[in-house]
């Protein structure tokens, strides 16, 4: 049976405009968004949004998700509070569930070590550098890599990492893929024909 249950990783000062276009695409694609933080209280986006999370990150199963989507936040350069969603990101890879990481999300699987022998991107090479990890020679300046099960974007590449996730998932042939991004990214009035037909 195919799984078709995402969980996105939320927690203080995680940027609510990453994940947008990937999670109400797939939600319009038949799955199902679940909201997983360290603990079931609220947490506060960097917009000001109140989330009420689905989930307490220890009750998180690779086994129960078709993919665990990071996004970025200010606490992931501020000390070792998120280091357990990149520790749970390693559990997911490991079991052979995708991983989807944007902006200081990339930075936490750097810390990780998820990105040393994985192709991948981020904001800047130096950013990631800033880590210590030892992946700078996988190092792809791109507006989305994908790698195995694992995705990473810059920050300023929310439709780029949904593209990459929906090639991931299949959730897009590949026509209608090129339309989705050209239509979101471009703003080309000619895609919408081909997402219609």
């Amino acid at each position: 049976m195919t799984r078709t249950t995402v969980h996105l990783a939320v927690y203080d000062t995680f940027a609510d405009w990453e994940t947008g276009y990937t999670t109400a695409h797939l939600t319009q694609n038949g799955y199902t968004v679940r909201t997983v933080a360290a603990t079931t209280e609220p947490v506060t986006t960097m917009g000001g949004l109140r989330v009420q999370p689905d989930l307490a990150l220890d009750e998180l199963r690779p086994e129960e998700s078709a993919l665990l989507v990071l996004t970025g936040a200010a606490l992931w350069d501020s000390g070792d509070e998120l280091a357990p969603f990149a520790r749970r990101a390693r559990a997911f890879l490991d079991a052979g569930v995708p991983v989807a990481a944007i902006c200081g999300a990339t930075a936490g699987l750097a810390r990780e070590g998820l990105l040393d022998d994985r192709a991948h991107t981020s904001a800047v090479s130096f950013y990631l550098a800033a880590t210590g990890y030892a992946g700078g020679a996988r190092y792809v300046d791109a507006d989305a890599v994908t790698d195995g099960g694992l995705v990473t974007a810059g920050p300023t590449e929310p439709v780029a990492l949904a593209r990459e996730v929906f090639r991931l998932l299949g959730v897009y042939d590949e026509k209608k893929l090129d339309a989705w991004y050209r239509l979101f990214h471009d703003s080309d009035p000619g895609a919408y024909e081909v997402l219609a037909g």
